[in-house]
C-alpha cells in the first residue's frame, strides 16, 4: 500500500496540531491532579491497557490526548518502550493483597464472606443534571467500621470447590518459577498456540471494548460457556522483589489490581466445572469477566471462530488495531488511482462507446488531478 507525503507543507501540518491542541486546553498539573482525583476507573483503564502501572503518568496521557483513550494509550505504551527493566517482581499471592471488594455470584455464602467494596451495581443511575445549576454532587462518607476490621486476606473460592473435588487439583511445581523465565508479550511476538503467559497478558492489556465485545458475543450464544462469577477481587497488592545481594524479599510499594474467575461446565463436554481467568492492573470488573469468558471459550475443543486464540489476541490489542484502522486517514490516491485505472479498463472492454444505450464515462476534472 502506497504512502504519499501530505501537501500543503510544514505550515499546514503545523497549523492542524495547533488546532487539534486548542480544543482542548492547556496541559498543566492541576489538569493531571484533577483526572486523577476525579476519574480513577478511566485513569485504571489506560495504565491497564498501557500496561504500565503508573497513575500520574497515565493522567498526564489523557490530558495530553484530550482524553482520546487509543491516543493515551499510545502515548503511555511509546513511553513505557523507553524505560529499562532493572529488576523481577515476585509473583502476587492472594496472601499479599489487601481485598476491596470480593464477590461471588456462585454462592451466597463463601468462606471469608462476601465483601461488596466499592460499586454502584445496586445503585440507580441518575444523571444529576442539577450540577449544571451550580449543584454539587458531594460523597456520602462511609461509616466508620473501625471496631470490626476486615481480615488480612481472604482464601480463595476455587480452593474450596477443589477440596470439594468440583475443580480439578492443580499440581505442585516442585521447582519455584524463576520470573525472569516467564514469555514477556511486550518483548516477545505472541506464536500460535500461545504460552499461557502470553495469553493471560494479552489480556490483561487487551482493549477493554473489544474484549466486553468478543466475551459478550460468547455469552449471548456464539459460544459454548454460559459464565458464573466464581470469585472478583478488587485488591491492592504488595510488591516485592528479591534483593541482588542479600536475597531476601523486601518490599517496594503497593498498587491496585483486580482479578476474577468464572466458572462454567465448560459446554464442550467434560465432567465437573472449569475456570476462566483474567487479571489486570488497576480495577476494571466489566474487562475481568469478559475477558476470563473469553479464556475458557478459546481453550474449547473447536471454538467458534471469533473465538479463537489468534482471533481474540490479535483484534483485541489496542495500540495495533487502532493505528491500523486509524492509517487508512492518511493519502491513498495513488493507490486508488491505480484501481480506477483498471476499472476504467475493464469498463471499456465490456461496454464500449460504440455499444447502444452506454457511454463510456470520461475522467472528472478532479480525477484528472488525482491521477496526473
Amino acid at each position: 500500500m502506497a504512502y504519499v507525503a501530505t501537501k500543503g507543507g510544514e505550515q499546514a501540518i503545523d497549523q492542524s496540531e495547533r488546532f487539534y491542541h486548542a480544543l482542548k486546553g492547556n496541559v498543566t498539573l492541576e489538569a493531571v491532579q484533577t483526572v486523577l482525583e476525579t476519574m480513577p476507573y478511566l485513569v485504571d483503564r489506560v495504565l491497564g491497557e498501557g500496561s504500565l502501572y503508573a497513575p500520574e503518568l497515565a493522567a498526564l496521557a489523557l490530558v495530553q490526548s484530550g482524553g482520546d483513550l487509543y491516543e493515551a494509550v499510545l502515548l503511555l505504551r511509546a513511553y513505557r518502550s523507553t524505560q529499562p527493566r532493572i529488576a523481577y517482581a515476585q509473583p502476587i499471592t492472594t496472601e499479599r493483597m489487601t481485598t476491596i471488594r470480593r464477590i461471588s455470584a456462585a454462592f451466597k455464602d463463601i468462606p471469608g464472606g462476601q465483601i461488596l467494596g466499592p460499586s454502584l451495581d445496586y445503585s440507580h443511575r441518575i444523571l444529576r443534571t442539577d450540577v449544571l445549576e451550580g449543584g454539587a454532587v458531594e460523597p456520602t462518607p462511609a461509616v466508620d467500621l473501625a471496631d470490626q476490621p476486615a481480615p488480612r486476606s481472604y482464601p480463595l473460592v476455587a480452593d474450596w470447590e477443589r477440596e470439594n473435588r468440583l475443580l480439578v487439583q492443580i499440581p505442585r511445581a516442585n521447582n519455584p518459577t524463576n520470573p525472569s523465565d516467564i514469555p514477556d508479550v511486550t518483548r516477545d511476538p505472541i506464536t500460535m498456540p500461545a504460552p499461557r503467559a502470553h495469553r493471560l497478558q494479552a489480556l490483561a492489556r487487551a482493549e477493554t471494548g473489544g474484549v466486553l465485545a468478543l466475551g459478550y458475543a460468547g455469552m449471548r450464544g456464539y459460544g459454548f460457556t454460559h459464565p458464573t462469577v466464581n470469585e472478583l477481587r478488587l485488591a491492592y497488592a504488595d510488591l516485592e522483589m528479591v534483593h541482588p545481594i542479600s536475597g531476601e524479599p523486601f518490599g517496594v510499594g503497593r498498587f491496585r489490581m483486580s482479578q476474577a474467575e468464572i466458572i462454567s461446565s465448560g459446554g464442550g463436554g467434560g465432567v465437573g466445572y472449569k475456570l476462566g481467568y483474567t487479571a489486570t492492573m488497576g480495577w476494571n470488573e466489566v474487562k475481568l469477566i469478559a475477558g476470563a469468558t473469553l479464556d475458557m471459550e478459546m481453550n474449547q475443543a473447536e471454538p467458534h471462530p471469533a473465538h479463537t486464540e489468534d482471533f481474540v489476541l490479535y483484534h483485541t490489542e489496542s495500540v495495533e488495531a487502532s493505528g491500523f484502522c486509524i492509517h487508512f486517514k492518511l493519502p491513498h490516491y495513488v493507490t486508488f488511482a491505480s484501481g480506477m485505472d483498471s476499472i476504467r479498463k475493464v469498463i471499456q472492454a465490456e461496454y464500449p462507446a460504440s455499444k447502444e444505450g452506454y457511454t463510456s464515462p470520461e475522467p472528472s476534472e478532479s480525477t484528472k488531478m488525482v491521477t496526473a
